[in-house]
């Protein structure tokens, strides 16, 4: 089994943690990426496997997928221990809801703030999109209450949520201290030695570029 992610890649991330949890032999290859030119020229791989060219990709013999979503079901299917997804269906439901939310409400904020595409957007719009994004931060603290996860147990949806807002950390949208639910939760998902070992590597990266790296 083969996975294409890479070295700053939310949703690669995303399923380079999965994978370690799950305990799954997997070759992860990171494809050619730079600050100037991204991801330019495309791997081949992944250009010829996802229509719309971006990691991660996986290959596992003649099945190949994209999208980390469907990179955790599949994953979910092959391995189902250690669930990564509730037993429960109602819950699951739930929690495969807030994976959802954010990758699609969460993320496209933080996306903004990113130097691309903040030097195309206006002050208003990038005040909207951190407004929007401690709004999302006070909401999931009012989902944690009572709770040690998203879901309850460890599940897809803490791993999604834990690399999105890793990434507006170090954009400058860092979840602030007053909210004392989620500060644990990220430190109780922070500790886990596949999030570790993958936001580490991500840390390195950009400390080598000479980027600040937020509160995690």
């Amino acid at each position: 089994m083969k996975l294409y992610s890479g070295p700053l890649s939310m949703f690669g991330a995303k399923t380079e943690i999965a994978v370690r949890e799950k305990g799954v032999a997997v070759d992860v290859e990171h494809v050619p990426f730079a600050l100037t030119t991204l991801y330019e020229p495309k791997h081949p791989d992944v250009a010829r496997i996802n229509p719309k060219q971006q990691v991660p990709v996986l290959i596992d013999g003649d099945l190949e997928l994209f999208d980390s979503t469907q990179i955790f079901e599949y994953l979910e299917d092959l391995k189902p221990d250690p669930p990564l997804w509730p037993r429960d269906r109602r819950a699951r439901a739930r929690a495969r809801l807030l994976e959802l939310k954010s990758d699609e409400v969460f993320f496209p904020n933080v996306v903004l703030l990113m130097p691309r595409q903040r030097a195309l957007a206006s002050e208003a719009q990038a005040a909207e999109a951190v407004g929007a994004i401690h709004a999302f931060y006070e909401e999931m603290e009012r989902v944690l209450d009572g709770k040690e996860y998203l879901a309850g147990a460890f599940s897809y949806a803490d791993i999604a949520f834990f690399m999105a807002q890793f990434f507006a950390g170090f954009l400058g949208a860092s979840m602030p201290s007053t909210h004392a639910r989620l500060g644990a939760w990220r430190a109780r998902v922070g500790g886990r030695e596949s999030v570790r070992q993958v936001t580490g590597a991500m840390v390195q990266f950009l400390k080598k570029h000479g980027l600040s790296v937020a509160a995690r």
